[in-house]
Order: C-alpha cells, then sequence, then structure tokens
C-alpha cells in the first residue's frame, strides 16, 4: 500500500488544496502517471475579476485524450495564452496589496515556453511553496497504483469542489463582490501576502 497521500498536480491551486496538504502535514507524493481528466485544475485555475470569478485555461495539444499519462500531456502555443492570463493577473491585482511583491517571480511562467504541462505546474508550485514558505518536498509517483491510503486525484474537478472551510479574507473588487471562496493561491498571495500561510 503506498502510504502517503496523493494529491493531483493542479495549475495555480485553489486555497482549499493547501487545506487539504496542510490536513496531510504536508506529507504527500504528486500523481505523474494518472490518464490526464478533463475539465479539472490541472489545466485552469480560477482568480477574482471585476465580474466575480474568472477562469484561465491552459489549451493542451490535440490528442490529450483521458487516455494520455499527465506527464505526456503537451501545452499549446496556437493562442497566445500566456499573454492573456498574465494579463488578466495584472489588469484584477494590479490594485492588491502584495501583487507587486510577487510580480517578478511569477512574470517568468508567463514568458518561459514549457513543452510539457506537467513540468509547468511542478516548476509553479515548487515557486508557490517558497513564497509560503514551505518545506515539503514535491516528490512525484513513480508508477500509476490503486492501493492507497489517502487519495485525493479524483476529487476538486471544476464541476465538484471539497466544501473545506476557509475563513474569508479581503479581496480585490469586495466594494462590488461577495467574498468568492476557493479560488487559485495567487489570489490569497497577493491579498494578504506573508501571511497567506495562516489561512490553511
Amino acid at each position: 500500500m503506498h502510504n502517503l497521500a496523493i494529491f493531483p498536480l493542479f495549475y495555480l491551486p485553489p486555497v482549499s488544496y493547501f487545506t487539504l496538504l496542510k490536513e496531510n502535514n504536508f506529507e504527500f507524493d504528486l500523481e505523474k502517471f494518472e490518464h490526464f481528466p478533463k475539465q479539472t485544475y490541472r489545466n485552469r485555475a480560477t482568480i477574482a475579476s471585476p465580474n466575480g470569478s474568472l477562469d484561465m485555461v491552459i489549451p493542451v495539444m490535440k490528442g490529450s485524450k483521458l487516455h494520455t499519462p499527465y506527464k505526456d500531456v503537451k501545452i499549446s502555443y496556437e493562442d497566445r495564452w500566456q499573454r492573456l492570463h498574465w494579463l488578466s493577473m495584472q489588469t484584477c491585482y494590479r490594485s492588491s496589496a502584495y501583487f507587486e511583491f510577487y510580480e517578478d517571480g511569477l512574470a517568468p511562467f508567463y514568458e518561459k515556453k514549457y513543452d510539457y504541462l506537467f513540468d509547468y505546474n511542478y516548476d509553479m508550485l515548487s515557486w508557490l511553496f517558497k513564497q509560503l514558505k514551505l518545506t515539503s518536498p514535491l516528490n512525484v509517483t513513480a508508477s500509476y497504483e490503486t492501493d492507497i491510503a489517502v487519495d485525493y486525484r479524483t476529487v476538486m474537478t471544476k464541476k465538484e469542489i471539497p466544501t473545506i472551510q476557509t475563513k474569508p479574507y479581503f479581496q480585490v473588487f469586495s466594494d462590488r463582490n461577495e467574498f468568492i471562496f476557493n479560488l487559485s493561491i495567487v489570489d490569497l498571495l497577493f491579498n494578504q501576502g506573508p501571511q497567506a500561510k495562516n489561512y490553511f
């Protein structure tokens, strides 16, 4: 049996992802060999916009069907999604308290072109761990296993988010929107800065 919890690897994961990591004492492996599922946070993130939540989706190459291992899924650059995602973040968070604090570290992820989605998300998660002062190693699975003690691979699809209670914090556009739960971790970082890790 695989004793550690297994987590999927997401693009700019939602806050609840980190809450679940904390509940598992940050003892986990990241799944690398699963078949790539559509409509999940593996290639999308949700941020706050003036009109409510805004989804940012990383396009993948055609042929990345359900039977393609996640590690082999390639990012598509037919559309200029990097420019669009970065512009969206700048537009939505420029007025937040800590956007400028993280801007220089995050910008390269929207300039460098990665071949594989897994590698892109892995490097992004490594950067996020550093900003949150989390020291747990980011180990990945060596194969696909079914006998697992704690399995989070099938939770947190876009349609089904675990209802994990996290306390509200100040968000941009709070003057026009109610608090939006479970946005991407960057929403928490840009608004709370170094205090973000206290919210999990």
